[in-house]
């Protein structure tokens, strides 16, 4: 019978996003990992064809992560569920500064902009919203993930920390913007 299998490929994802958030994405390698699993490296190449894979795979768990943040700022019920879309992505990046520049600051040479789940809904929220084409509601929604990005992307690397309502009011503040702008066209 062989032996039976101590360390999964559930445990190695968890314990490379653990160590992502612990260390930052720079931190991760096969020795890092095994050390912090107190194994040797070979699970790891059990479980996965290569680095390559694991990394998907982790980028997998932590965009998953992403989206529990997104629905459950959403069901609390605070802001409209489009702004809370908003907000949680800026406390994404807040409270796990590293998943977050592993998922929205990495080189992403070569990848191009893949309609995502959380995209394609923020759309269709702008449409139900405001009326306008999906066009010109992907549009509006790009322009304000450029604004949200950079509110998040200064807290994520300790650049300036907002307090949460000077952060709601300039979330808001750019959306009627935009929404006047994108409305007055038609």
């Amino acid at each position: 019978m062989p032996p039976k299998v101590k360390i999964t490929k559930e445990d190695i994802i968890e314990k490379t996003v653990e160590l992502i958030r612990e260390s930052g994405e720079n931190a991760i390698n096969t020795r890092s990992i095994a050390a912090a699993l107190n194994c040797s490296t070979q699970p790891i190449f059990s479980n996965f064809a290569s680095m390559e894979e694991l990394y998907e795979a982790v980028i997998h768990r932590a965009y998953g992560q992403y989206l529990s943040f997104l629905h459950k700022e959403a069901e609390s019920g605070k802001y409209p569920k489009y702004k809370a879309f908003g907000m949680a992505y800026i406390r994404f990046a807040k409270e796990e500064r590293e998943l977050f520049k592993l998922l929205f600051m990495r080189d992403r040479k070569g990848e191009g902009l893949t309609p995502t789940p959380d995209m394609q809904e923020s759309a269709g929220l702008i449409i139900d919203s405001i009326g306008i084409s999906e066009q010109e509601a992907e549009l509006l929604h790009f322009e304000m993930w450029t604004c949200v990005h950079g509110i998040a992307t200064m807290i994520a690397t300790s650049f300036l920390d907002f307090e949460w309502e000077q952060i709601s009011n300039m979330v808001t503040d750019v959306y009627q913007g935009l929404k006047a702008r994108h409305t007055e066209k038609r």
